[in-house]
């Protein structure tokens, strides 16, 4: 009488399982195909993606067909082509608010994570009351733009003046907001302040996966704090500082609220982004021509993003 041995099941941990190899006692292999996906995964994917065409790709479709009419967006329409496209490009208003969105959100990256990084030493260091710190330097983060905005406007309009009057230097005796030359300077210290939490977080978590005994080893060899920090810190996060990079740009394109609250895209037209620009065209009944703004916003941060990855590509960001 033979003895058959327990079946050896092995089965890879995917929902898509494509081969199970049981192994008999006789020694015989079977192998069985399996290349369907169980029918729970499409329970639980079919919520979201319906949420998400309707809410995110029906309306994107609808915007970019729209462009190329002259669609206030109620009534009657009629096709016009690519004259949007063509207008926007010789469209000064456009042009400006493309150049100061650029520029405030490379101002307000650098400012960011320089911040940032050097909290992020500081309250990884050894210091006393740190985890209280940390607690009180993320409270920004949870404060809605808006109302930061409306605090900050109140500060740079009355209490700096006043302060700038009182100590006798002439150039603060004025608003910031009201100086076109200045105002921008205003929000990316003011977009800063709510945007330097979240960096920071991430920052300490790159900081604390640093093994200790690199420090050690490095304090043996006789480097000290700075050559550390140069040398061994900075390299090692630099993962943290591509991922803040990408992702704090990426969200200053598209600052609005903060900017509303301070300026309203005063003085002038001097501080109004994108994305000002193209509500303010959908409220003014530029629906079309504000589409075809937008549409080429939603192409040229495409393109930054696929710039980003190909830059970051090979590259082990944590």
């Amino acid at each position: 009488m033979s003895t058959t041995a327990p079946a050896n099941v092995t089965r890879p941990n995917s929902p898509t399982t494509d081969t199970t190899s049981i192994v008999t006692g006789r020694g015989r292999t079977l192998r069985r195909r399996k290349g369907r996906v169980e029918p729970i995964y499409y329970l639980f994917l079919l919520p979201t993606l319906v949420i998400f065409t309707l809410a995110i790709t029906v309306p994107a479709v609808m915007g970019i067909f729209f462009s190329f009419t002259d669609s206030i967006g109620i009534g009657e329409w009629s096709f016009s082509g690519l004259t949007n496209y063509i207008a926007m490009f010789s469209d000064p208003a456009i042009l400006q608010s493309y150049l100061f969105t650029f520029g405030f959100s490379i101002a307000t990256v650098i400012v960011v994570n320089v911040i940032a990084f050097l909290l992020a030493v500081g309250l990884t260091s050894r210091i006393r009351f740190k985890t209280g710190l940390r607690t009180i330097f993320v409270i920004p983060m949870v404060i809605s733009g808006i109302i930061i905005a409306y605090v900050f406007n109140f500060l740079f309009s009355n209490s700096l003046p006043a302060a700038g009057a009182a100590a006798g230097i002439p150039w603060l005796e004025t608003s910031l907001l009201a100086n076109p030359d200045l105002a921008w300077v205003a929000i990316v210290i003011v977009t800063a302040w709510q945007a330097v939490p979240g960096a920071l977080l991430i920052y300490i978590a790159g900081l604390l996966s640093v093994p200790g005994e690199v420090y050690e080893a490095a304090s043996i060899d006789g480097a000290g704090k700075t050559q550390q920090l140069t040398r061994i810190t900075i390299p090692l996060v630099a993962g943290y500082v591509v991922i803040n990079v990408i992702l704090g740009f990426k969200g200053f394109l598209n600052a609005y609220d903060i900017i509303v609250g301070l300026t309203n895209g005063g003085p002038g037209t001097s501080t109004r982004s994108v994305a000002m620009t193209i509500i303010a065209g959908f409220n003014g009944g530029d629906y079309a021509y504000q589409m075809a703004n937008a549409t080429i916003f939603f192409i040229v941060a495409v393109l930054i993003s696929l710039l980003q990855l190909s830059l970051t590509r090979g590259r082990n960001a944590l």
